[in-house]
């Protein structure tokens, strides 16, 4: 179980997270979900240690949350230059990490320069080192950008198996949908804090009322321009 609480964040003055509290079930994937600027990757951010809290908690199995605790997907993963997809991943060290196996599923080319990959295959280079570093909770921000069809459905068949593993698991989408097939439950993040948490059967229900707060006043926008 991770536990979050009464997390405060603030850039330059301005609150970001308000005091958040959030309890992350292991072995549960679990979805975050928020407007611009509601500080789902600050929250990110926060968990991973690049962002430091003005105060507040993060506790893992009843201690203090470790940086090594942790693994990290970026929404744009960074990459030294002039390596190939193979070096990258011999950062890594894991003697148990099928290379070839995750290579094939994923279809990365390894031997080729990561200078000449595309965001996608950057993105799954990304990913197989976030799985060969095997940490017990995987932060994923973004994870479907710049994935192809294939790509993004394989990344859900993956999640369900690291949940199987007892993972804990948190990830954010822009993309409401692709959250619902995978996630045994989903936060909403407003205003820097959590507003509600939803199991799978309240999810049209939190579908529903979503869309009706985006479509507030849009129509009115809309109206004046048309």
């Amino acid at each position: 179980m991770l536990e979050i609480k009464n997390l405060q964040v603030a850039y330059g003055g301005k609150p970001v997270l308000k005091g958040l509290d959030l309890s992350l079930e292991s072995g549960k994937v679990h979805g975050l979900v928020g407007l611009n600027g509601a500080g789902k990757t600050t929250f990110l951010n926060t968990l991973f240690g690049f962002v430091k809290a003005q105060s507040g908690q993060m506790i893992y199995n009843g201690a203090p949350l470790q940086r090594e605790q942790v693994g990290f997907l970026e929404t744009n993963p960074a990459f030294y230059r002039n390596l190939t997809g193979r070096e990258f991943l011999r950062l890594y060290q894991n003697e148990h990490f099928k290379t070839d196996a995750w290579e094939d599923l994923l279809q990365v080319p390894l031997d080729m320069l990561i200078d000449h990959y595309s965001t996608g295959m950057q993105k799954k280079l990304a990913l197989m080192a976030l799985l060969k570093q095997n940490r017990p909770i995987l932060l994923l921000d973004e994870p479907y950008n710049g994935l192809d069809l294939e790509a993004a459905h394989r990344l859900q068949e993956i999640l369900k198996r690291l949940r199987l593993q007892g993972k804990t698991m948190l990830f954010t989408s822009h993309i409401l949908e692709s959250l619902l097939p995978v996630c045994d439950y989903i936060h909403h993040l407003d205003n820097g804090v959590i507003a509600a948490t939803y199991a799978p059967e309240q999810f049209d229900l939190f579908s529903e009322n979503l869309r009706a707060q985006l479509q507030l006043g849009l129509d009115e926008a809309l109206d004046g321009l048309t």
